[in-house]
């Protein structure tokens, strides 16, 4: 996602930009969701799947096996609707980190600007201090994120070990587990900190550099889109390591735990470091078209919706 403007954003009513961003994260949820849970239970499999010796037949085969689980041999259809586990929990994590996130930053990265641009400016000049403000904020919101964790955490679970609910409702687990849902939180954290700055920070290094714009609201659409591109695939890139132990953490049963450490030492001792790369493939491919389509979508309600919520005509 391009840095938000604040200049732009501050025109706008807070209810306008949740509206925005709901209905983003929404749209984003229903066209992506399939191509996420692919990612997860390709990070989630701790088996070499392409084997030297199998046919390709045989290969592909244990590749459906680990996409689709239980409805590998089910039809085409019956495949698809199989990669929609936890959906609800997904809309709920999926549209309240949109709001989060699209509507965060912007509120950090104006407190840093009044209060801190002295600092950033002294520190790293004009043009990269602007740069790293805009990364800093993203990246203190992506901390802010584990408030989220738990919804997260049950997305997951049933995309990748759906065994784990053995029939227990929401409610239910939330009783039985309580703070063992934020299990993984410090992880979740190292791997928020570091992606979100490379977020936004990449996001506005396209702007900044590439395309010279003093003002980011003036950004075309070509320019937001390179912008999206460059940040998001820098962001997946340096957080891939952390999120396939966040995941493993995450998509373990309740009652049986395994700490990060020990995730760590067992991927590196089993599969290779090339194993903390897992599932970054899919990710980057859908990378440009998720977020471009998210950025767009909330870039264009928003305002939609202010005019909307404040009985105003189109100029």
């Amino acid at each position: 996602m391009s840095p938000p403007i604040s200049g732009k954003n501050k025109s706008e009513s807070g209810m306008a930009r949740f509206a925005g961003s709901a209905s983003s994260g929404i749209l984003e949820l229903i066209i992506f969701h399939p191509v996420d849970t692919v990612a997860k239970r390709l990070m989630s499999n701790q088996k070499q799947i392409f084997l030297p010796g199998n046919t390709m037949a045989a290969n592909m085969a244990a590749l459906n096996q680990v996409v689709f689980k239980d409805a590998a041999q089910k039809t085409f259809m019956k495949k698809y609707a199989s990669l929609f586990p936890g959906l609800g929990f997904a809309a709920g994590y999926k549209v309240a980190q949109r709001v989060y996130k699209f509507g965060g930053q912007p509120f950090v990265n104006d407190y840093l600007n009044r209060h801190h641009k002295a600092m950033f400016t002294s520190a790293f000049g004009e043009k990269t201090g602007k740069t790293i403000m805009h990364a800093t904020a993203g990246s203190l919101v992506g901390i802010g994120e584990i408030a989220l964790l738990p919804l997260d955490v049950l997305k997951i679970k049933r995309q990748t070990n759906p065994e784990a609910f053995r029939g227990r409702g929401f409610l239910t687990i939330v009783k039985d587990e309580g703070m063992g849902l934020y299990r993984g939180a410090g992880w979740t954290a190292a791997r928020n900190a570091p992606g979100s700055f490379a977020l936004f920070g990449g996001s506005a290094f396209v702007k900044e550099y590439m395309f010279s714009l003093h003002d980011y609201s003036q950004a075309t659409f070509f320019q937001n889109f390179c912008a999206s591109i460059g940040g998001a695939v820098a962001s997946i890139t340096v957080a891939a390591p952390l999120d396939v132990v966040k995941t493993r953490i995450q998509n373990r049963n309740f009652e049986n735990p395994e700490s990060g450490l020990n995730i760590i030492k067992d991927l590196i001792k089993k599969e290779g470091f090339h194993g903390f790369f897992k599932g970054l493939t899919p990710k980057i491919l859908v990378v440009g078209p998720k977020l471009i389509f998210s950025f767009t979508v909330a870039q264009q309600l928003i305002p939609i919706f202010h005019r909307l919520f404040n009985g105003e005509s189109k100029a």
